[in-house]
């Protein structure tokens, strides 16, 4: 059978699939699915790489594992599985969980695949529990007036392996009882240990599909770079969902930081080696070098200031790379390597700050204590992207919901490090929820125009938002590009408004629990909320964009500012589609499901039809009625909910 047969058999295979095995369960199968699912095979078979951006209620996880699956049937190879790389663990549990279970059953049903679907996650090892390490916390606090619920969580991973399957584990605890960074050798339960024979496990011939992060993915791909045995199983094919998110990713993998706690934790190393006097005259050294740089930190609402080598921090930061040269070359031979390596990071990143580098954005930002971090953001992300996973030739299918920008995937294949590829394929399957039914955006004629900031702005803000909140009675969210300004504006409307208010600081999955369980309240969220959240039904029945949500400048976007030629390109280019596409995924939490109705209100004037960024703005976004007129909001929502909407 040749190539082009296989294909098309394939073709066949994904269409019978989806038209005649899925709905047979109940599930509605759209032809967008099947084309996507098409458009996937055809990137699979001819080893390319494809771009979809799949709209919400599309299926594109069942696409893909389709696709997967049909090409491990037409070319089987069992010693390589197919990579699924995600940004969270919620998918990786669905995923594993539900999406393979459901297609491993009625493929193997109606013979379409002879055995079942093995499927493993990889995970980092400060996810998973070390036997060793829970048997003394457990009886450390055996005799301690311990919280109930996190003493049975503890006790529970006698039984599981993974804890993220635990609720209630503080993170103290976590941190105590996690697979530590070096094992020692002779480890007690080194012959019965549940993570090594996990690892044995997921590693095996019959598992066909590996799950894990894309952080986990990069840290593969940098083993094998520098040949090292990788963490994941050599594979034939990658597929990386939440695409939108492995730049953000690749910033954390190939950028570098010390904080307080790095510090801390080498001075530890140093003491359990029993040396003690230089450990205290390094903890000194490095409390000196914090001191001088947070004399530099401002409050830019970023959070982030850039480095400034002033006199004192190049002094502080001599004194602590000569300190730590000493201690490096006089390291005692029983020493551990774990000791070792951390030395000899410590010191390269420092040496980054004191040369003042220029292969990297060097730049500081408070910790959570406070206390300010050294980071170091590499300026040649997307060229390390690409000698990472690209110019290894595997066929790969990137996939979001958001992956394009004012209908342009120029600004995500830029950021991957895929701008001149000549193997890439593009693919839109847009969302098939009726807006033009189901959703009205509201830009308000009367929106002032304000300066942004100002008392002004946020008095404004808080009139209309109030206004908005009474005219849908309730059940709204509303998304703010900064935690600065949602503040401002909740001090403004908190006494104001008749439903429960809410607002996501720490513990946000508390607060949103307790938002859900509400039938008519008002969630205030920033942050990582503009994406993620699913609030079906009328729990969200009116979405308020405060601001549209233009990147914050820092010293990472000004650096990437001078590689363009002028403010206006840079503008077009970078600002424009980031903007799209995170307004994207605000909107996003408006309709969840075919039978969601919701408003939309984006409060910005620069989004009105005379303001700069009204096409813009309406690029990023589904077709949908749009009125200036909060009457017909009040009006949209009275025609679609029903009697039970509005009880308080």
């Amino acid at each position: 059978m040749n190539h082009q047969t296989k294909l098309e058999q394939a073709h066949g295979e994904a269409e019978r699939i989806f038209r005649d095995l899925i709905p047979r369960y109940g599930m509605t199968v759209r032809e967008e699915q099947i084309s996507l699912c098409h458009a996937m095979l055809d990137a699979l078979f001819q080893n390319k790489i494809i771009l979809c951006d799949a709209g919400t209620g599309i299926g594109k996880t069942y696409a893909y594992l389709t696709a997967c699956i049909l090409l491990q049937k037409f070319y089987p190879a069992r010693v390589q599985p197919v990579v699924i790389s995600t940004s969270s663990v919620a998918l990786q549990d669905a995923v594993m969980k539900e999406y393979i279970p459901f297609l491993s059953q009625i493929l193997l049903k109606n013979r379409i695949i002879s055995e079942p679907i093995h499927a493993a996650v990889r995970k980092g090892k400060g996810r998973f529990v070390c036997d060793e390490l829970l048997s003394w916390r457990l009886t450390a606090v055996q005799e301690k007036n311990k919280n109930s619920e996190q003493l049975e969580a503890l006790q529970s991973l006698q039984l599981h392996l993974d804890m993220d399957t635990v609720t209630g584990l503080s993170s103290f605890d976590r941190k105590q009882i996690c697979i530590p960074k070096s094992c020692p050798k002779d480890c007690a339960q080194l012959h019965t240990c549940r993570y090594r024979n996990y690892l044995r496990d997921s590693r095996s011939a019959e598992i066909t599909i590996q799950i894990c992060n894309h952080n986990y993915l990069l840290a593969d791909a940098e083993h094998r770079l520098q040949r090292i045995r990788p963490l994941l199983s050599d594979y034939r094919a990658l597929i990386i969902d939440e695409a939108h998110k492995l730049p953000e990713a690749a910033s954390q993998m190939y950028s570098k930081s010390l904080s307080k706690e790095d510090f801390s934790e080498l001075c530890i190393l140093l003491i359990k080696e029993k040396l003690v006097l230089t450990a205290k005259r390094l903890e000194l050294k490095l409390q000196l070098l914090l001191n001088e740089i947070s004399h530099s930190l401002t409050s830019e609402e970023s959070g982030r200031s850039a480095f400034i080598l002033s006199p004192g921090v190049k002094d502080a930061l001599r004194d602590c790379l000569s300190l730590l040269r000493r201690i490096q070359n006089r390291l005692p031979l029983h020493a551990g390597n774990y000791l070792s390596y951390q030395l000899g990071t410590t010191i390269g990143i420092l040496n980054l700050f004191y040369t003042e580098n220029k292969s990297y954005i060097l730049y500081t930002q408070r910790g959570r204590d406070g206390s300010p971090i050294l980071c170091a953001a590499s300026r040649e992300i997307p060229e390390q992207l690409r000698a990472a996973l690209w110019d290894q030739k595997l066929p790969a299918i990137l996939t979001s919901g958001t992956l394009a920008a004012g209908g342009s995937f120029d600004r995500i294949e830029t950021l991957t490090g895929l701008s001149g590829n000549t193997c890439i394929e593009h693919f839109t399957a847009p969302s098939p929820f009726r807006y033009g039914e189901n959703c009205l955006l509201y830009l308000p004629e009367d929106l002032p125009k304000t300066q942004m900031g100002s008392l002004w702005e946020t008095e404004c803000l808080s009139r209309k938002i109030c206004r908005l909140i009474e005219a849908t009675y309730g059940h709204t969210l509303v998304l703010f590009p900064s935690y600065h300004l949602m503040g401002a504006v909740f001090q403004k409307v908190r006494e104001e408004i008749k439903f429960p208010l809410l607002m996501v600081r720490k513990n946000s999955q508390n607060t949103i629990r307790q938002f859900r369980q509400l039938q008519n309240a008002v969630l205030f969220a920033a942050g990582s909320c503009w994406e993620g959240m699913d609030f079906p039904g009328d729990m969200v029945s009116s979405l308020i964009i405060a601001r549209l949500p233009f990147p914050i400048p820092d010293p990472i976007s000004e650096a990437e500012q001078k590689r363009y030629p002028s403010l206006q390109d840079y503008i077009r280019a970078v600002v424009v589609p980031d903007m799209q596409r995170k307004l994207r995924q605000g909107f996003g939490r408006a309709i969840r499901t075919e039978t969601d109705t919701c408003t939309v209100s984006i409060l910005d004037y620069r989004a009105l039809p005379d303001g700069r960024y009204h096409q813009a703005a309406l690029n990023a976004l589904p077709s949908m009625p749009i009125t200036g007129k909060i009457a017909d909001v009040e009006r949209f929502v009275r025609e679609k909910k029903g009697p039970d909407y509005f009880i308080r």
